[in-house]
This record gives structure tokens, C-alpha cells and sequence, in this order.
């Protein structure tokens, strides 16, 4: 037997949600720590000063060094590449594929040194200007943390992926006082299956990360915004209006920062002069929007141009075209070139600005039958979100959250949807998935039930038995069953009373020396099991023994053959399965 499986410990669902409680708390204290790195950082580089007050939603005084400023975002590059490079490599980039990856590829398993080295690169990153957010840095520290927790206590790949979601959830949770969002956040992206035992563990992560943020950052929400109230039916026809743009808005978003990422991959020099290179011209940019607007804008994660939009004090139309376009500009570069931080934030700015420019045209063209621009931007926040991402159901819940406003979450729920499917219809991949597949590297483009739990062993089980002696030959194993239906069989002693194994058509089929006795083949440790049990729990006690399958009883115990019920090889299971998958298509 695998020395691996041997060492996995699987611990009951008390024991987990306690491992959960862990997570929930360092999630937490992570994401207050992380948001203070970013403001020691933001200050000490942009107005030459030791302070861990920072209002995001707040813009940035201007800076003491001037013109000089433009190089604040190539320092930090410096810094970024020379951390990533020589530490942790799967810190750079937006952190949720990473995580993705490791669930579905890699048992759950992420270096414990990367959550320093994210914490560290992203807040240097977004620190000094770039213009990324923070969701991914600490959905990717969360998750090493609760992936460390998992391999520390040896736990089944099945329990330590609960955990790596545990982190995850309770970093956005924590980061943006959205539990219910963060816990659908872990559900949509990272949980590969869901039931209780999955859910359970999340919950109470994220519960525990919420209310440690809430302590120290207070509970109010993300962003104010003004009364929202619809004016007409009408609306929701500019609402499905709105979902092709931001659908559309979210492929060029994708395909853009791919396509910059390859560029940048393309030139001359190593990491280090190719991210100096993509900060300089943001450090450019950013200094123009300073000279010309008086703000700098499109650094760093724009929360204070959301908020100003929101609170309609940001309302023509060309401005907000204009931001957006330079948003997504800086954003690719940012990550194209090397830079470490999360695509969430960018997305709530580039909806906030698109919805906002195409509600005020709205208004613009039917006066007094629109809502005003903010809730367009709202809207807007939620769609970009839903159809970049693909985690439609979250954008729709952490928007609500974020801004309290229950009136507005009808439009959101229809541009949400309708812009997720404009961009799947167009681009499949989302900007999460789009990196993964760049690798091969697939995952699972629907969520479902695991819906093997839902089946009993009587209901899928073999009720023919046929019982071979251990001394008979491969040879007339295979002449007289292998015209049968029946898959495995019950090998006896000579008085075909004693169960002693169990053996199979597939691997007798395999062995060249048909003369061999079935007793050299059959398998002597073998799972027993009752009828009632789940299909799912038998499958597990399997593989687990290398069983090619499983005997059923009434009782649980093997000892003679008229206790034998039922039969149910391996591959029984996969045609039930299979069967079973049209619920799904």
C-alpha cells in the first residue's frame, strides 16, 4: 500500500472545524496586518512619512517628491521581483489560480513560505502604486496557512482542500466584512465538493476571521451609497443593457492582461528589468492623471474613485470612459510585467466606472426615467466582478454586502448574470481559469453535488454471485465468466462455504500464466461493507485498501458465501456514474 495513505489522518468533523477555528483566526489577524503593511508602506513611499493610518476609500494628498513620484512604483518593483523571484515564484500574479491549483492538482498542498512571501510582495506592490488588490494576496495567505495546518497534522488531501477554503474564505470575509461572501467565494472557486463537512469547517472560518476584523476595522460597510430606488420597469431593460457591456468590458479585461503578460515574457532582460520597465509606465501614467486631475486615481486599488462615483461626485461620462480604459491598462501591466496583487479590486473599479459612464449617458438620453449614475455603478461593480471572475453568485452577494443597499440587489442579480454569460459565451476561460489552462491545467467548469453520496450500495450493487474455488485456473476463470455480466467473483475454498477473496475478469484478463491459480490473484484484503452504506463511504474504504472492489452483506461481515448479497466492483461504479451525469447535461 501507498506509504502516503498509510500516514493520512482523517479527523472527525469536530476536531476539523477546531483546525477551522485556527484558520478563521490567522485569516483574520492576517488581513489586518496585511492592510496596515500597505498603508506603512503607501505612506513612508508616496508622502515620506511612518504611519499606519490609510483610508483607501480616501485619496492620496499629493506627493512631496514631486515628479520624482514616478519612480516610487519602480522601487517597488525592484523589491517585488527580487522577493518573488528568489523565494516564492507562485507569489506573483493575482494568487487565486495559484490556490486553485494546488487544490486540483496538488492535494490541497501550498509552500508555508508563500503567505509570507505574498503578504510581503503584494503589500510592497500595492503599496508603491500598483494597481491591483488585495483580495488575492490574502485569499493566497489564508490558504497557505490553512494548507500548512493540513499537512502539519498529516490530514487527507479532502480535509486539508477544506482548510485551504477555510483561508480563503475567511481572507475576503476579513478583508472587505463580507462573511456570507466569502464563504460563497470558497464554494464557487475552491471547495470541489460541497456538502456539510465542507461547509461546516468554511462557515465557522469565516465567522471567526469576520468578527476579528470587525474588532479592529470596525463594521461598517465598504463603500456608502446613496438611497437607491428604481424609477420605472424600464430600468431593467437598461440593466440587461448594461450586462452585454460589462460582459464584453470583462473579455477585453482578460484577453488584454494575457496578452500583456506574454509581451512582457517576450522582451529582452530578465524579471527584474521587465517589471521595472511595466512600473515605470504606470509610475508615468499615474503622475498625468496627478498633474492633469489633480488625484492619482488609478494607483494602487481605487477604492477613493469608486467611492467618489458612488456618491455621484464623479459623473461625466468621457472621465469615466477615460478611467476605465487606463484602469485596465495599468492593471495588465501591473501583473503582465510581474507584479504581485488580486484582480477584485481592479474589477469593482472598472464596474464602477463603466457602469457609472453608462448610467449617466442613460440619464444623459431619457432624463427622469434613470436611476442615478451610482446605481449603475453598483450594478456595474457586481457584473464586471461576476463576469471576470465567474463567481457569479458571490459578486452578487459581496456587492450587496459591501454597499447594504437590499433595493439594488434585483438589477444586480440580472447584469450579473447576463454579463457572466455574455463573457462565457465569448471567452470561456475566466481570468482565473484562463491562467490555469495556459498550464493544461483544467478545473471543473460546473458546480455540482458529489452524487455518489446520494446513492446506497443496494442500489447499485451486482445481486448475481458467482463463487470460484481458490484452486481453480485463470485459465477456466476466463472460459467459463468472461461471456457473463458479473465483473468480480467471490473465491471460496474447495467446499465453496468460506469466503477467502475476490477476484476480477479485468485483472484476470492481465495475468500470462493462464494456469495460475485463482488463489495467486485474488485479492485476500478486501472491503466488506453493508447494503445500506453511501456508495461515496465505500469507495473511500476502496481505495484506501486497494480493493477492486467490495462485498456486500447484510451484516458487514464476509464469512461464508450465503451471507453474500451483492457484489460491487470499481467498475460498477464508474457506469453508475456515468449514468447518473445526465442530471448534469
Amino acid at each position: 500500500m501507498d506509504s502516503r495513505i498509510q500516514k493520512e489522518i482523517r479527523l472527525n468533523q469536530t476536531y476539523l472545524s477546531l483546525l477551522a477555528v485556527l484558520v478563521g483566526v490567522v485569516a483574520g489577524f492576517g488581513a489586518i496586518v496585511f492592510r496596515y503593511m500597505i498603508a506603512v508602506i503607501h505612506n513612508i513611499t508616496f508622502l515620506g512619512k511612518f504611519s499606519f493610518l490609510y483610508d483607501a476609500n480616501v485619496h492620496t494628498p499629493l506627493s512631496p517628491w514631486g515628479a520624482y513620484m514616478i519612480f516610487i512604483p519602480v522601487i517597488g518593483a525592484v523589491v517585488v521581483a527580487f522577493i518573488v523571484k528568489n523565494f516564492a515564484p507562485e507569489a506573483k500574479g493575482h494568487g487565486v489560480p495559484e490556490v486553485m491549483d494546488a487544490i486540483y492538482y496538488n492535494d490541497g498542498k501550498i509552500r508555508p513560505i508563500v503567505s509570507i512571501v505574498k503578504s510581503i510582495a503584494s503589500s510592497v506592490s500595492i503599496g508603491t502604486g500598483g494597481a491591483v488588490g488585495r483580495e488575492g494576496p490574502i485569499v493566497q495567505i489564508g490558504s497557505s496557512f490553512g494548507s500548512t495546518v493540513g499537512q502539519l497534522f498529516h490530514l487527507a488531501p479532502q480535509q486539508t482542500i477544506t482548510l485551504v477554503a477555510c483561508g480563503a474564505a475567511g481572507g475576503i470575509s476579513a478583508t472587505f466584512n463580507t462573511p456570507l461572501g466569502g464563504i460563497l467565494f470558497a464554494i464557487e472557486l475552491m471547495l470541489p465538493e460541497f456538502s456539510a463537512r465542507t461547509f461546516i469547517p468554511v462557515a465557522i472560518s469565516t465567522a471567526v476571521a469576520t468578527f476579528i476584523s470587525t474588532i479592529f476595522l470596525g463594521s461598517s460597510p465598504a463603500f456608502i451609497v446613496p438611497p437607491y430606488t428604481l424609477k420605472s420597469p424600464v430600468e431593467f431593460v437598461f440593466y440587461a443593457g448594461l450586462g452585454v457591456f460589462i460582459g464584453v468590458s470583462a473579455v477585453i479585461f482578460i484577453e488584454l492582461l494575457y496578452k500583456l503578460e506574454d509581451l512582457f515574457e517576450s522582451l529582452k532582460g530578465n524579471y527584474y528589468t521587465r517589471h521595472m520597465l511595466g512600473m515605470l509606465f504606470v509610475g508615468v501614467l499615474g503622475y498625468l492623471f496627478m498633474r492633469r486631475f489633480h488625484h492619482y486615481y488609478i494607483l494602487g486599488v481605487g477604492y477613493s474613485t469608486v467611492s467618489d462615483i458612488l456618491l455621484n461626485t464623479l459623473m461625466n461620462p468621457a472621465f469615466l470612459l477615460t478611467l476605465a480604459l487606463s484602469k485596465i491598462l495599468v492593471t495588465s501591466i501591473t501583473l503582465g510585467s510581474g507584479g504581485s496583487g488580486g484582480i477584485f479590486s481592479p474589477s469593482l473599479f472598472l464596474g464602477a466606472t463603466i457602469g457609472g459612464m453608462y448610467g449617466a449617458l442613460i440619464n444623459h438620453m431619457i432624463p427622469n426615467l434613470a436611476a442615478s449614475p451610482a446605481a449603475y455603478a453598483i450594478v456595474g461593480m457586481a457584473g464586471m466582478v461576476a463576469s471576470g471572475t465567474g463567481a457569479t453568485v458571490t459578486a452578487v452577494v459581496m456587492i450587496f454586502e459591501m454597499t447594504r443597499d437590499y433595493h439594488v440587489i434585483l438589477p444586480i442579480i440580472i447584469t450579473a448574470a447576463i454579463a457572466d454569460g455574455i463573457r462565457r459565451g465569448i471567452c470561456p476561460d475566466s481570468i482565473y481559469t484562463r491562467k490555469l489552462a495556459r498550464r493544461s491545467h483544467f478545473i471543473p467548469d460546473v458546480f455540482q453535488m458529489n452524487i455518489l453520496m446520494i446513492k446506497r450500495i443496494k442500489e447499485v450493487m451486482n445481486t448475481k454471485i458467482i463463487a470460484v474455488t481458490e484452486s481453480e485456473s485463470v485459465a477456466n476463470l476466463i472460459t467459463d465468466y468472461a461471456q457473463t455480466d458479473v465483473m468480480s467473483f467471490v473465491v471460496t475454498d474447495r467446499y465453496k462455504d468460506k469466503v477467502k477473496g475476490i477476484v476480477t475478469i479485468k485483472y484476470a484478463l492481465g495475468i500470462k500464466d493462464k494456469n495460475t491459480p485463482v488463489s495467486n490473484i485474488m485479492k485476500r484484503d478486501f472491503v466488506c461493507t453493508k447494503e445500506d452504506e453511501m456508495v461515496f463511504t465505500v469507495l473511500t474504504k476502496m481505495t484506501l485498501k486497494n480493493s477492486p472492489g467490495a462485498v456486500v452483506t447484510k451484516t458487514g461481515k464476509c464469512e461464508h458465501v450465503s451471507d453474500i448479497v451483492g457484489m460491487l466492483p470499481k467498475e460498477r461504479i464508474v457506469t453508475v456514474l456515468a449514468e447518473r451525469l445526465k442530471l448534469f447535461y
